[in-house]
């Protein structure tokens, strides 16, 4: 059945709105992503001719244990950011939704570390953790203090050790990160109803009963946003590690983006790379899908 002209002169418009925004994702995300694949079928450093090798990259992925180590590295990493970041935010975020004095500025300064550059802040907790002397003096603020309160038996090299690295590097990503999922618990708390805390009060439940049974159902769909944003920006992690770790990146402090970068500029096997970011890329998509899909769960509840 043909459409009626007009229609189609409607459509013809909305369609001629909606192409640059569909050139451009084509052009730098759909087109970039075919020929990531593509290239991961062959052998190429990165200049000159590509040797197709078919699934010979994603073979020796399968027993890299630097590579699988990596993606162990990034789950803790997301584990401690999921448990200690988002239960700092909503213990926060519950703080300042009360009337408090001065909740606005707390409002404010909670938000400072999220917006600082990834590079200012790896800088920064790198001289906090820093274990160098010198002058007989410890150079990091944190050893340094360690030693003037009489503990100088807690001393550590505490990004150099692969016993306290990953942890270091995990509470400073969630100290960075706490104040996205602030801002998103504290604007879902706001929209809750205060007359269904009142009508909970006057049935007698306890505080406790009404943050279970009230505030907690009413949440979680700004926790299930939080949730996902977490897992997929701390699976990512890449500047804040490069510019915090000192003296280069080591084996116990790689993630999976690391990880593609020594592939490209270290070993060159821009094929290999390819593979490792269309495997992690994979994942993120699966991760996103049944995230998503619980979402939709958590609403429907």
């Amino acid at each position: 059945m043909l459409l009626n002209p007009d229609i189609r002169k409607d459509a013809f418009k909305n369609f001629l709105f909606v192409l640059p925004a569909f050139m451009i994702f084509t052009v730098f995300y759909i087109l970039p992503f075919m020929n990531l694949i593509w290239i991961s079928f062959h052998s190429w450093p990165g200049i000159g001719p590509m040797h197709f090798v078919g699934l010979r990259n994603f073979q020796e992925l399968a027993t890299d244990t630097i590579w699988w180590d990596s993606i162990w590295h990034a789950g803790y990493i997301t584990l401690i950011a999921l448990i200690f970041q988002n239960a700092l935010a909503f213990s926060l975020a519950l703080a300042c939704d009360r009337e408090i004095r001065m909740k606005r500025f707390y409002s404010v300064v909670f938000f400072i570390p999220p917006i600082l550059s990834e590079v200012v802040v790896g800088i920064l907790w790198n001289w906090i953790l820093n274990a160098g002397v010198q002058n007989g003096q410890q150079v990091g603020l944190l050893n340094h203090f360690l030693a003037q309160i009489g503990f100088p038996n807690l001393i550590h090299s505490w990004l150099s050790d692969p016993k306290t690295a990953l942890t270091c590097i995990a509470v400073v990503h969630s100290w960075k990160g706490f104040g996205w999922g602030f801002i998103i618990l504290l604007a879902g708390l706001q929209t809750i109803d205060r007359q269904l805390y009142e009508a909970a009060r006057v049935d007698g439940a306890t505080s406790w009963r009404m943050f279970w049974n009230v505030t907690i159902p009413m949440m979680m769909p700004m926790i299930m946003v939080v949730v996902i944003l977490t897992i997929l920006g701390s699976m990512q992690v890449f500047v804040l590690i490069v510019s915090l770790v000192e003296n280069g990146l080591a084996h116990h402090t790689d993630v999976p983006v690391t990880v593609i970068l020594g592939s490209m500029h270290g070993s060159k096997q821009f094929g290999l790379a390819c593979a490792q970011a269309v495997i992690f890329g994979t994942m993120l998509i699966a991760v996103s899908f049944a995230l998503k899909k619980l979402s939709n769960r958590v609403k429907q509840v």
